[in-house]
């Protein structure tokens, strides 16, 4: 598994309750562009439509070597899954206060994934919480360091 980009900012901006594995249909150039290292899954979302999901607003660059049939960098792009996993996301992302977000975007083998959570939004004191408790146990791990060196 080779991961590609992650969306740091949504384990800071969101309580993770679950994770999902879902492929991706892509175009040619989008691929190798992909393999290039030039995604971006900041500011993506997902959402169910019609009983099929797609992912929004998912940055990939144009392929450097690519010519005028290029792929559009912000097009909508359709996430492969089973009906099953699709219609249990589409009842717990109903749910109020819950969305979903791509976590990261990765190959596996030959076939691009992507990993979606279900997530709940942070209020800004949880955000601060979870920094104090990030620098807690950097400082613990730093004393169990120096303390055992």
């Amino acid at each position: 598994m080779k991961v590609v980009c992650q969306n740091k900012k949504a384990y800071h901006n969101y309580h993770i309750e679950e994770t999902i594995e879902a492929g991706i249909a892509l175009l040619g150039t989008e691929v190798k562009a992909i393999k290039e290292g030039k995604a971006n899954l900041k500011d993506s979302y997902v959402i169910v439509k019609d009983s099929e999901v797609f992912l929004l607003n998912c940055h990939i660059s144009p392929y450097s070597h690519g010519n005028i049939m290029n792929h559009d960098p912000l097009r909508t792009r359709k996430l492969l899954l089973h009906r099953r996993e699709i219609e249990r996301l589409r009842g717990k992302a109903a749910v109020k206060g819950f969305t979903l977000i791509p976590l990261k975007l990765y190959f596996k083998g030959p076939f691009a994934k992507v990993e979606i959570g279900l997530a709940k939004g942070k209020q800004l004191f949880e955000k601060r919480e979870s920094i104090k408790e990030r620098e807690a146990k950097r400082e613990i791990a730093r004393a169990m360091k120096s303390r055992n060196a």
